[in-house]
């Protein structure tokens, strides 16, 4: 009996821990909270993409409510993205980039395809600011208020509607 017992454990174990996993596939990663919300932009001194000699740091972000977008050339739907993006810009939104894990050559080839909505990208080619922001993929954003804290973070591509009904209204909360 003791032993039919011992031979049960290791299959409820199994059964919960399939349970478990069989949730995970139906939850929206984009649904996530971002651990980042309300806390600093993390701190970085990055080049940019079009000067490797000129660094960036912190108070890049500082002064302004923006959008910073971490984006890459090898991101299928970062393409779909780019007109959202120039939607922004042209309606005052500033908008700094990050490109996220990628070359010089293809993040410039890029920008001169899709055009260049950015005041200015970033280059993260280790991914180190991505890494430090929790970003695990592209596109991903994150509106920065004026005192450099993270106060929206937005998982995969901005959609159409999502300028409208999420992007506009989260930086008109922080301005």
């Amino acid at each position: 009996m003791k032993r039919r017992l011992l031979l049960l454990i290791p299959l409820l174990v199994f059964a919960v821990l399939v349970v478990f996993l069989y949730q995970g596939l139906f939850k929206d990663p984009a649904g996530r909270e971002s651990a980042m919300i309300a806390k600093p932009f993390p701190t970085f001194a990055l080049s940019t993409l079009d000067d490797p000699d000129r660094r960036l740091d912190l108070s890049l972000l500082r002064g302004e409510v923006m959008l910073v977008n971490v984006w890459g050339e090898w991101c299928p739907v970062c393409k779909q993205e780019m007109p959202q993006l120039h939607e922004l810009a042209n309606r005052g939104v500033r908008l700094v980039g990050v490109d996220y894990k990628d070359t010089r050559r293809q993040g410039r080839a890029f920008l001169d395809t899709y055009g260049d909505p950015f005041e200015v990208s970033l280059f993260d080619a280790e991914g180190s600011l991505g890494f430090d922001l929790g970003v695990y993929g592209a596109p991903e954003s994150f509106i920065v208020d004026a005192d450099g804290i993270i106060r929206y973070h937005h998982t995969g591509y901005i959609t159409p509607e999502d300028v409208e009904r999420v992007i506009l209204p989260e930086i008109g909360r922080w301005q």
